[in-house]
């Protein structure tokens, strides 16, 4: 599983220390002792803490940065991607993982959600795991199944977790075709 990336995505404001941050450098942590390499927005709060957590267990942490914005990159990046427009960006994001974490996050994080699940939904990209961990996620995704099962989509595509080992390990075991 050593070239396989997980995409993270999450809110950059946590700080380490805080229980959101934490918990985003668990799970990069968990995810590169299995083998795998790790993909975010490259910039701070989960960002940063997937990427630290990561990088300290020997794997890859790519980010995918954006131009425009004016910070700095996490310093535990193993590799940047320097895009010029957020589509450009979400694009790179969602290409490069293989399976997708959402983590706590504001409307950014719920766009990069939306697009992932609609692809999936719509049959623009193949199915692949999608683990969301919260209870703001469990809550929005079991809304959406409704109305997804109203219109006679395919339902169940995305998996909510309040424990992030759980959720780390129904990515790691989808990924290693044990799911």
């Amino acid at each position: 599983m050593k070239n396989k990336f997980v995409t993270v995505f999450g809110s950059s404001v946590p700080k380490p220390g805080e229980e959101e941050y934490e918990t985003a450098y668990l799970l990069g942590t968990l995810l590169a002792q299995s083998g795998l390499n790790v993909c975010t927005g490259g910039y701070k709060g989960i960002m940063d803490a997937v990427s630290k957590g990561a990088s300290e267990a020997g794997a890859e942490a790519v980010g995918v940065t954006l131009d425009i914005y004016n910070s700095v990159p996490s310093k535990y990046l193993t590799k940047e991607i320097k895009c010029h427009t957020l589509f450009d960006r979400l694009e790179n994001l969602i290409n490069i993982g293989e399976a997708y974490v959402i983590l706590q996050g504001g409307t950014g994080t719920l766009v990069e959600l939306a697009i992932v699940w609609e692809f999936m939904n719509k049959k623009m990209m193949p199915k692949k795991p999608v683990a969301c961990h919260g209870q703001m996620w469990t809550e929005i995704v079991n809304f959406m199944e409704s109305q997804i099962k109203k219109e006679k989509r395919e339902t169940g595509l995305i998996k909510c977790f309040s424990d992030i080992e759980k959720c780390a390990g129904y990515i790691i075991n989808s990924l290693s075709g044990t799911e």
